[in-house]
């Protein structure tokens, strides 16, 4: 391995003629000299399970299991990753172990649709800059840990009159009000009959007074909150660190940030396990409360699709740039089951995680867990953190839990940047290629700028404008658009092929579920949840404060000019190519020349020079040969 010195990172950063040819991103050994490959396989899979790992596993899926029938929510889950996340996500990998490119370059099997592919980036973009927010948040609390007693552990200075220690619970008792009846020893109150008066918890004003200094809406901005703005700037260069060399650099740090929140959740688990109340918030979760009547309900079903889709991360464009950097002929279809099957039983622990020390929270209060069940960032920042406060030793676990958000969100930034910087590279090779570090390093530091906004007090109503905005049915549409070009114009026969250049040939059993899926089953599940999404669309709040009108018009805004490169890039293509219009039609609904494996030596006779002139002259005819088109369906 090289060794770097100053001058040589002086090199490196500026680009210096002497050293272009020595591509930090390529080591002695790599199979692909020119883009460079994964040290190891481990560092791949484990990259890739970073990614895929997200902190909607452990802010989100418990939740919803709680909310959509406990542990029957678990047979929609795993039957929506079975048809649609794990097929999905083996279509992502091989198109980018075929032909080790990025999301835009990959486009050259079906030139048409490179504007998905630019619709992904921009995707990745927008969403890595409130992902390095989140990052932010992590680092303060974190920070903020080191105190003993936590500061969110009881009501103080920052905190106004409607603090409360202790939530304050009436019961209707023959229509007499009667004050914390809850708190009454052998007493219980029918949840239908308790009125919870709306004071605030010292966690929750602690988060909305001391850490965001949230002000009443999207409107007032109000000043940068600076120790927010300081964190974003750790967490900036702390990313920037770790992509230094690409994923040379980020294949070692995955070793530590992949593994490490494993760790805590079990211990956390375990120390969950062991508190009083702890089985009341595992049966909630996924015990004997489990209700199997909530299988009849088609939004849990919609539920389960959705978490499915998102948690693997499938349409954001990481898939296929992580896999680009695969040896050829790398078993990209075990390694699919390997990352789906770990990322829904990662979901499916964190979830006994955080539920057991839910439960004992809602013990202490003498309240039913639904009174203490939140989610997103009630969970993460407020709910949990109260919970922990109540623990001995609540610095500890509190740094471990907010060390763990830190390292899970962090493996799934360097791969958003890792997108980012891989498309730059791959569509201006000759610009980029030897400044690598400058362009990961311009890359941190225009997120980081455009993240400001986010830190302001009205941040958190940026980052839930974003979220609910790009982050949600605009992937649904990508992955639509994703499928149906591979399967359907390119040719799901062509395409089972190109894996079998690369994993060898199998059965036509084997393939039978793959074709079921791809031509129909997930291309159906797709269509009936971005239907669903879009019907059931309600504009997004926080903390029950209406965005403004302009607030929601700009996300509208965004969320258009992210697909409209889909149809922008579509007519170009079709104005710059020759011919009439069907033959341009059909000119770029078929592989570009540039379509092939990366390497001389993998392309063998179907992508050989000889193939590619013949298959151009081929599209000089004007008919269309019926055979063609219903060859992609046999």
């Amino acid at each position: 391995m090289r060794k770097y010195g100053w001058n040589s990172f002086k090199d490196l950063i500026l680009g210096n003629p002497a050293v272009v040819n020595q591509d930090p991103h390529v080591d002695v050994g790599d199979e692909n000299p020119e883009r460079g490959n994964w040290a190891s396989k481990r560092e791949y899979i484990l990259s890739t399970i970073g990614y895929a790992v997200g902190l909607g596993n452990i802010w989100r899926f418990p939740y919803l299991a709680y909310k959509n029938g406990g542990g029957a929510f678990l047979i929609p889950y795993f039957v929506m990753l079975v048809v649609a996340g794990i097929p999905l996500f083996f279509l992502e990998s091989a198109l980018g172990q075929f032909c080790s490119q990025g999301p835009i370059n990959i486009w050259r099997s079906v030139p048409i649709l490179q504007g998905v592919g630019i619709a992904m980036v921009m995707v990745t973009l927008t969403v890595s800059i409130y992902y390095n927010v989140i990052l932010a948040y992590s680092l303060y609390y974190m920070f903020a840990s080191f105190q003993s007693p936590l500061p969110w552990s009881s009501c103080s200075g920052w905190s106004n009159s409607n603090c409360s220690n202790t939530p304050i619970v009436y019961c209707n008792v023959s229509g007499v009000l009667v004050a914390n009846w809850t708190h009454q020893e052998n007493s219980t109150c029918p949840l239908s009959n308790t009125i919870t008066v709306p004071v605030q918890s010292p966690s929750e004003q602690y988060w909305d007074r001391v850490a965001l200094q949230r002000s009443s809406g999207l409107d007032e901005t109000g000043p940068v909150v600076w120790h927010l703005a300081l964190c974003l700037l750790l967490s900036s260069l702390i990313v920037a660190a770790a992509l230094f060399r690409g994923i040379k650099s980020s294949g070692k740090v995955v070793y530590f940030t992949a593994t490490f929140p494993y760790v805590v959740i079990l211990i956390l688990l375990i120390r969950g396990v062991t508190l009083e109340g702890a089985r009341d918030g595992i049966e909630f979760y996924i015990g004997s409360k489990s209700n199997l009547t909530k299988l009849t309900e088609a939004q849990v079903w919609k539920d389960a699709a959705t978490q499915t889709f998102y948690s693997l991360s499938i349409g954001w464009g990481g898939v296929m740039t992580l896999a680009s950097y695969n040896n050829f002929h790398n078993n990209v279809f075990k390694d699919s089951f390997i990352v789906t099957l770990t990322n829904a039983g990662t979901s499916v622990l964190a979830g006994f995680a955080i539920f057991s020390i839910l439960g004992h929270m809602a013990h202490i209060y003498k309240m039913p867990i639904e009174g203490v069940v939140k989610d997103g960032f009630g969970l993460a920042f407020i709910a949990y953190p109260d919970a922990l406060s109540k623990l001995p030793i609540s610095p500890l676990w509190s740094v471990l839990f907010f060390f763990m958000l830190l390292t899970v969100g962090l493996d799934s930034q360097f791969a958003g940047i890792e997108v980012i910087s891989t498309c730059l590279i791959d569509s201006f090779p000759k610009v980029f290629k030897s400044k690598r570090a400058l362009v990961t390093t311009a890359t941190c530091s225009i997120l980081y700028l455009l993240g400001l906004p986010c830190v302001t007090r009205a941040g958190i109503y940026w980052v839930t404008l974003i979220d609910s905005f790009v982050a949600s049915w605009v992937l649904i549409f990508l992955a639509l658009f994703e499928i149906i070009g591979v399967a359907y114009i390119y040719g799901g026969n062509r395409f089972i092929k190109d894996i079998e250049m690369m994993i060898g040939s199998k059965s036509f059993a084997f393939w039978f579920w793959w074709r079921a899926c791809w031509f129909f089953i997930s291309p159906c599940v797709i269509v009936v949840i971005l239907i669903w999404s879009l019907i059931t669309f309600k504009p997004p709040k926080y903390a029950g404060v209406q965005f403004p009108a302009w607030g929601l018009a700009l996300g509208w805004c965004i969320a258009i000019f992210i697909l409209l490169w889909i149809p922008v890039v579509a007519v170009y293509k079709l104005v710059k190519a020759e011919g009439g219009p069907w033959k341009r039609l059909k000119s770029l609904c078929s592989p570009t020349e540039e379509w092939h494996p990366y390497l001389d030596i993998h392309r063998g006779e179907r992508y050989s020079e000889e193939r590619c002139h013949r298959r151009k002259s081929q599209g000089n005819k004007a008919k269309v040969d019926v055979s063609v088109i219903s060859s992609s369906w046999l």
